[in-house]
């Protein structure tokens, strides 16, 4: 995978990706970005959790599950000295539809354990756990 990175003025940088898009990232002004975009560590969170996602509604409509509606919240604690790495991140997956827990359980299981390239990508302790339609948070009990 080849991308171009241009910088563009203060500490802003405009990527251009394989697939024909372009991202603006920045640092804020207290730092002496333009905020004109989000953070690096903040697209490395987005990437993460957004890698994971596509992969469990790709499982779970292959299992035709019927998912309808999907949200995560992500959370990464960093290292406190430079170069202040994430040193944990927690996905919670928030899924509603009249789906098995056992399906939404091995899709995530699948995910986290082969198909996501980003999670695996990371020196970063991973923990997972998930809601389904609104019952208790479940912990799922593999970290990578």
């Amino acid at each position: 995978m080849n991308m171009e990175v241009v910088w563009k003025q203060g500490m802003a940088f405009e990527t251009h990706t394989p697939s024909g898009h372009t991202v603006t990232l920045d640092a804020s002004e207290d730092v002496g970005g333009l905020d004109t975009g989000p953070r690096p560590t903040e697209m490395l969170l987005h990437a993460t959790a957004s890698c994971t996602g596509i992969d469990i509604v790709s499982i779970l409509h292959k299992m035709r599950q019927p998912l309808e509606s999907f949200e995560m919240k992500i959370d990464g604690v960093r290292a406190i000295d430079h170069p202040k790495r994430f040193t944990a991140i927690h996905i919670l997956y928030i899924l509603k539809g009249e789906m098995s827990e056992e399906r939404v359980r091995r899709a995530i299981e699948l995910s986290v354990e082969r198909y996501c390239s980003v999670s695996h990508s990371l020196n970063a302790t991973l923990s997972y756990s998930y809601q389904l339609n609104d019952g208790e948070v479940t912990p799922f009990e593999l970290q990578q």
